[in-house]
């Protein structure tokens, strides 16, 4: 691999190469928990929504309480 230094091209150490890979596992790694966050979020808020549908709110109720807009279907 190589790196730009002082605005030349240079090979970098094994050490770098390998601090380079850690770092793009540990970035590969931080998205797909950031992606799973996210799902497990849209995934409740759908839920706790139909939930309070459930129970007799309208939909207008039930934004009204918890903010949560379905999205719109095509």
């Amino acid at each position: 691999m190589k790196k730009m230094l002082n605005g030349k091209l240079v090979d970098m150490t094994a050490e770098e190469i390998s601090q380079r890979e850690t770092d793009i596992a540990n970035a590969q790694t931080k998205r797909e928990a950031e992606e799973t966050a996210k799902q497990a979020k849209e995934t409740a808020q759908a839920s706790g929504n139909q939930k309070l549908l459930d129970l007799g709110l309208t939909q207008a109720e039930a934004t009204a309480l918890t903010g949560y807009t379905p999205p719109v279907e095509e």
